[in-house]
């Protein structure tokens, strides 16, 4: 059995493959449907993109996830554009896109992934069956749950928020810094970042946790305007 932690990279999509006797495989798809293509023998497959779009308010689990991350890390989970402002040209037209559709306009954080989570949408829409083992995951979530309940206290792009992340990881999946380090070596920074890292292993190691330890924020997922479950999955399987 095969597991998969997706995080999208400059050059494509970076995953980081284990399974229950601690082997891995690292590597970069260019595109969703050759990761696919690659990977539907997988189990599971968590992937730190929106993949169920708002079409008439905002994410009940974006809402729910900032909510339990705390104070100063809500920037961290950022509600998706509506799937009409994806198609938007520029931040300033997908903003009046979605302020008609939604009520609010966009963070830019959101504008800057939105070719990506187009992507992740298109592939979906057209792929019904790559649904049932594609779920969307966010690696604060993940790391929040995997330390019993607290959110990371440093920034991941910070050496000490690296540090933190990792010593998390490594108590979970004993192949952490063999896999960063090998990775670290294979790909420039301009490539994969180091949080970029971290971030596919934190959805990997959720997706190898015991099926009955996966959990959703919310609870009850609300539905998109197609009948999928709005949700971020993470693990009640505590490390630390």
């Amino acid at each position: 059995m095969k597991f998969i932690g997706v995080d999208g990279c400059k050059i494509g999509w970076f995953y980081t493959a284990i399974n229950h006797e601690n082997e891995w495989e690292i590597g970069v798809s260019e595109n969703i449907e050759k990761l696919w293509e690659t990977h539907k023998d997988a189990s599971l497959i968590f992937i730190d993109i929106p993949i169920v779009l708002p079409f008439k308010e905002s994410r009940a689990c974006d809402l729910e996830a900032r909510k339990l991350l705390g104070k100063g890390k809500t920037s961290t989970v950022f509600p998706p554009p509506c799937r009409e402002a994806l198609a938007a040209k520029t931040y300033e037209e997908a903003c009046e896109i979605n302020k008609k559709v939604l009520g609010k306009k966009i963070s830019l954080q959101a504008y800057h992934i939105s070719k990506k989570i187009k992507e992740v949408d298109d592939f979906l829409l057209a792929n019904p069956r790559a649904k049932q083992k594609i779920r969307e995951t966010h690696p604060e979530i993940c790391f929040w749950a995997l330390a019993g309940g607290r959110a990371m206290l440093f920034s991941k792009k910070r050496k000490h928020g690296f540090e933190e992340r990792l010593d998390v990881l490594k108590k979970g999946f004993s192949q952490t810094e063999a896999v960063v380090n090998t990775t670290l070596k294979r790909y420039k920074r301009k490539e994969v970042a180091k949080d970029d890292i971290l971030d596919s292993i934190a959805a990997a190691v959720v997706a190898c946790s015991p099926v009955s330890s996966l959990a959703t924020v919310p609870e009850i997922p609300g539905k998109d305007a197609k009948g999928l479950p709005m949700e971020i999955v993470f693990s009640n399987e505590r490390l630390i």
